[in-house]
């Protein structure tokens, strides 16, 4: 799945962008809308962007389910092998779960306060009032998608393209495919 990021200045623009891909058979949930005037999103019926589209809540979890792991196999792992306790194996495993998941909730605190590494590039865009359209294609679709937004909303320009998943290892600044 590829991620299709359009700038547009007018609501009115989104609006009727909605409309046509709804057209097209794209639902709300292959299209993301950000912007700095969520009430003119929500009045205009428009799907805003989530908290997991805005945020970097998900890769920051991922991140710390990832360190958690790293601890619990080299905390846990070697108590259990050779630290010389008693204690049953599933002692060990809760032990190792326990490091799993505080990984991960820490990790939450620190992605629910960030912005997405997909969109922060275009925070000055977005603070200046302009509408961020984020439309997730199959990869066998994105030049259609890419046409079909060409042809219908010349206004929107297209920014670049990336992935839709999260990748708990991207470098964080935002680094999509340029289009020229």
């Amino acid at each position: 799945m590829k991620r299709l990021f359009y700038l547009v200045d007018s609501i009115d623009s989104v609006e009727s962008i909605s409309d046509d891909l709804h057209q097209e058979g794209v639902t709300n949930w292959r299209f993301h809308i950000v912007s700095k005037d969520e009430a003119g999103l929500y009045t205009h019926r428009l799907h805003s962007a989530s908290v997991l589209d805005r945020t970097d809540l998900a890769r920051f979890v991922e991140r710390g389910l990832i360190i958690g792991g790293l601890f619990a196999l080299c905390f846990v792992l070697p108590l259990a092998l050779w630290g010389g306790l008693d204690w049953p194996a599933s002692a060990f495993v809760a032990m190792g779960v326990f490091m799993v998941l505080a990984g991960g909730w820490l990790g939450g605190f620190g992605g629910i306060g960030t912005e997405n590494y997909r969109i922060r590039r275009f925070h000055k865009d977005i603070e200046a009032g302009k509408y961020l359209i984020m439309v997730d294609a199959p990869k066998a679709n994105v030049d259609q998608m890419k046409a079909l937004m060409a042809k219908n909303h010349p206004e929107a320009v297209l920014q670049g393209e990336g992935s839709s998943f999260n990748n708990p290892f991207a470098a964080g600044d935002g680094r999509v495919h340029v289009i020229h």
